[in-house]
């Protein structure tokens, strides 16, 4: 049952004008998933993530808020994410987007593996043709330590997929490794504070920002990214010991978007400051983007983050 209480304007949130919304928050219960909330609510998944800014194959924290939207509001926000048609010319819809520039919902994300019973880091390393060593840094696991099946992982981008990846996956763990999902927003002032104190363009780390997560720091993704930013515990600790200075914290909305935003930025240097290839490196990962040239999901987030800058000041 959807909770009767009207939401405050969505535009108080993005920091632009924006038509008051129906939508009505809801605060995740143990054991909900997105796609329960959804069924609870006659939506599909896909609606309720597209609504949210989120990719379909999140996961939802407890005590974190999904807005859930009415079947008006979630076919506008399909629409905006080109996966339902646009309103024939002629008709009209109360919640037409067509003023709204671009997808808030990410591609899903790439290199994205579930652990199964039985496997081991070593085995999926030999599988993926990367050192063991990697995958463990990559999402914060012991090297020595034991898979947990359900446990969510980040492989390389473009890396051949798991002989087990056809295999129906238990229920996801996230690994408890830095940073933390928490159950906070930000605002986006406040990541355009944040992007302009390390030099990175506000409009361009808000459009990251809302690219992966809608700004709600309790998301993880189906990569083990997490929170505002969507940074991947490797991610977390390579810009804590060589770009931030000093320790960050990892259950801290706002030191997430600081190292999203200084990961962001070490990108752009790396380009020789071409934005479009950082926000791609940023995305499927700059060595892979550099050996293998953008696939088309990538080109699709490089165009979605590019038209979303208008939203936050161009």
């Amino acid at each position: 049952m959807r909770v009767r209480h009207m939401l405050p304007l969505l535009a108080a949130f993005l920091g632009f004008a924006a038509p008051a919304s129906a939508a009505v928050p809801h605060t995740v219960q143990p054991g909900e998933t997105l796609w329960s909330i959804a069924a609870a609510n006659n939506l599909t998944t896909r609606t309720v993530a597209a609504f949210n800014g989120l990719s379909e194959d999140a996961q939802v924290v407890l005590g974190s808020t999904i807005n859930v939207p009415t079947t008006v509001e979630g076919y506008a926000a399909l629409q905006r994410a080109g996966l339902a048609p646009a309103t024939p010319s002629g008709t009209s819809s109360s919640s037409s987007a067509s003023s709204t520039p671009a997808s808030s919902a990410a591609p899903a994300p790439q290199g994205a593996y579930t652990v199964r019973w039985g496997d081991t880091l070593s085995g999926l390393a030999a599988q993926v043709g990367v050192p063991a060593g990697d995958i463990a840094a990559m999402n914060g696991l012991s090297l020595d330590g034991t898979l947990l099946a359900g446990t969510i992982i980040k492989l390389p981008s473009g890396a051949p997929t798991p002989s087990r990846a056809s295999e129906p996956a238990p229920a996801p763990v996230v690994p408890a490794a830095a940073p933390a999902p928490t159950p906070s927003r930000l605002s986006a002032s406040q990541i355009q504070q944040v992007a302009a104190a390390n030099g990175v363009s506000p409009s361009l780390a808000a459009a990251v920002a809302w690219q992966e997560s809608g700004f709600n720091n309790s998301m993880v993704s189906g990569a083990n990214a997490r929170g505002v930013m969507q940074v991947t515990p490797g991610t977390w600790q390579y810009v804590e010991q060589n770009l931030a200075g000093r320790a960050l914290d990892p259950n801290s909305a706002m030191d997430n978007t600081t190292a999203g935003v200084l990961y962001l930025k070490h990108l752009i240097a790396q380009s020789g400051g071409d934005e479009n290839t950082a926000i791609a490196g940023y995305y499927q990962g700059m060595g892979s983007v550099q050996s293998r040239g953008l696939y088309d999901d990538t080109r699709r987030y490089v165009a979605d983050v590019q038209a979303l800058r208008a939203r936050f000041g161009g």
